[in-house]
């Protein structure tokens, strides 16, 4: 797509890239901070701080869910958001693994408006994350990326 003004296309090219690195970055620091690296609970900005306490809260989003299938889908939405993160950053099957995102997202947003309420998702911006990921993946200079 050549563009009558190269710095708009400088700018849309950074932008693409911006997005896929915030969402990387959101990804790998909610996984880190369900396995203690971001410090103990109460430091700062940490949620989790463990993966127990990342387990009750997947309890609470996964209200409707048996109890049985509450482990294994908290260790998917982290293996899931691992993986996602990866993709994202070297760009492999970039289109896919936005759109991916973007649901994954979508789910978490979901799950939270009907298991805490609306207020968590509005003020974590999830369902922004989830909507940036959709425009990445249907961005058309993607593919030139």
């Amino acid at each position: 797509m050549n563009s009558p003004f190269p710095q708009q296309e400088r700018l849309t090219r950074f932008a693409l890239w911006f997005v896929r690195l915030a969402l990387a970055a959101s990804f790998l620091s909610a996984v880190a901070d369900r396995f203690g690296l971001w410090g103990a609970v109460g430091t700062g900005e940490v949620a989790w701080g463990s993966f127990p306490p990342f387990v009750d809260y997947t309890r609470l989003l996964l209200w409707f869910l048996p109890e049985p299938l509450v482990l294994p889908f908290a260790w998917t939405a982290t293996i899931l958001e691992v993986l996602l993160a990866i993709g994202l950053i070297i760009g492999f099957q970039l289109r896919y693994v936005a759109f991916a995102s973007s649901l994954l997202l979508l789910i978490f947003a979901l799950c939270m408006t009907f298991g805490t309420g609306p207020e968590g998702p509005l003020s974590f911006s999830v369902w922004t994350a989830s909507a940036a990921a959709l425009l990445l993946a249907t961005h058309p200079q993607l593919q030139q990326n």
